[in-house]
Formats: C-alpha cells, structure tokens, sequence
C-alpha cells in the first residue's frame, strides 16, 4: 500500500489546481465511495467469466484505504459482494431496483458529499479500452471528472485518448443522486489486455491511487475561497428558489 500511496501523493502535489479554489459549504466535502453492482447483479462478465462487481469493489476498498492514510472518512455504499434484500424483491430486477434505491437513499443522506462510482466498460468489440471519468450535470462533478481523466492518461501511457464527459441520462444512480458525481469507468473487460491488467491486484491498486490523486487534489482545491452554491446540483438550487 504505501507504494500507490506514495505515487498518489506525488500526483496531487506536483500538479497545481487547474480552476480556481471553492468552497463546498461551510463544512467538508465527504467522499461516497460506490462499488458499481454487487449482490445478484454481477455487472458486466468477461469473456474468462470474470464478473465485473468483484473487481469494482476491489478498487473501492484500495481507494477508501488510501484516502483513509490521507486522512479522510469515506462513506460505501457496500463493503462486501454479499447484499441483502427483502423477501419481496424476489428476481434478479426487483433485487437491482431495490438495490440502486438504497444506495440513492443514502447518497442523498450525506451532507456536503461527492460521489465516487467505480465501474468497468464492455463493448462488442475487443478494441476499445482505457479508463474514462463521466460526470453529472453539476460543475464540481465536471472538475473532477476532469481532474481525475488527465490524471488517467498521463500515468497509465496506455495510449488512452478518452476525455472525460457527461455521464449518459439513462443511468438512474448518476441522474437520481443530489450531489456532484463521477462515474469511473476503470477500463474494459472486453480487452484482453486491459482484463489480464485489471486481475492484477497491482493495476487494481495503482487505479485506485490515480482516483485517490484526483480526489485529494478536487479537495484542496475547494478548502479555500468560492461560494457554498458552486457545489450543488441545480436541483437543489432550485429548491432554494
């Protein structure tokens, strides 16, 4: 660990904030940390048979440890590939909506928080790869999507041309939550290359220290000066109307 908390250190100190220094609030940001799917939902498989949900969580308990040495408290929507659920939700849907419900519930819970959702990509093709940071539509997730992307292809050098961007509307976690959020799509299953990296517990780690870089970085940025409404979403704005 103290390797990728060496090299996530580096990276949030040898790069300066790239936009000017906010203000979330009178208090501080909490980061969300969510391990995308879990439970009955696997999320997207390999074709080895590698589910996505393991590797996710793997990401997310490294970078919850790292930001931890840094000395934040993070908030997780889950800890562990067991999920429960009522007897009511009885299919594999009714298990994914209660589910995604929950997590929005606490999500919209949190004072102040920033949400962090870890994912990996699948496509019909075995070509596309690299990690990519999507955003909702609030100017803090933007920055550090933003952050979080430049960070992505300056330290893997895996020829990665992807910039960060919005975050399709048909997601319901992304477009449901009140904060600023970035869903992080940390490579593709469906690339042989990258799946045999994300396996690695190495690669998994050095993931979650580029999220950790950017995350610390974001923070710092906001410790001084802007004003508390730059950090909501225009829902809430417009709940204060």
């Amino acid at each position: 660990m103290i390797p990728a908390l060496l090299l996530a250190l580096a990276l949030a100190l040898i790069q300066p904030p790239d936009s000017p220094a906010i203000n979330y609030g009178a208090g501080k940001a909490a980061f969300i940390l969510d391990a995308g799917h879990g439970g009955a939902d696997g999320g997207a498989v390999a074709s080895d048979g590698t589910a996505e949900s393991a590797l996710n969580l793997s990401i997310c308990l490294k970078l919850d440890a790292i930001l931890g040495l840094f000395g934040y408290s993070q908030i997780l929507t889950r800890e562990s590939e067991e999920l429960d659920y009522p007897d009511s939700a009885g299919t594999i849907r009714e298990k994914k909506i209660y589910d995604q419900k929950k997590r929005v519930e606490l999500i919209n819970s949190v004072e102040n928080g920033i949400l962090v959702s870890v994912h990996l990509n699948k496509y019909p093709s075995s070509q596309p790869h690299g990690a990519q940071a999507l955003y909702n539509r609030t100017e803090l997730g933007k920055r550090l999507a933003e952050s979080m992307q430049a960070l992505f292809i300056e330290t893997l050098i895996d020829g990665n041309r992807r910039a960060a961007a919005p975050v399709p509307d048909d997601i319901y976690l992304m477009k449901s939550v009140k904060c600023p959020a970035v869903l992080v799509e940390c490579g593709f299953l469906s690339n042989d290359g990258e799946l045999a990296l994300l396996k690695t517990d190495s690669y998994r780690t050095k993931l979650a220290a580029i999220i950790a870089a950017a995350c610390v970085k974001f923070s710092g940025s906001m410790a001084e000066g802007g004003g508390a409404e730059a950090g909501m979403c225009a829902e809430t704005r417009r709940g204060m109307l």
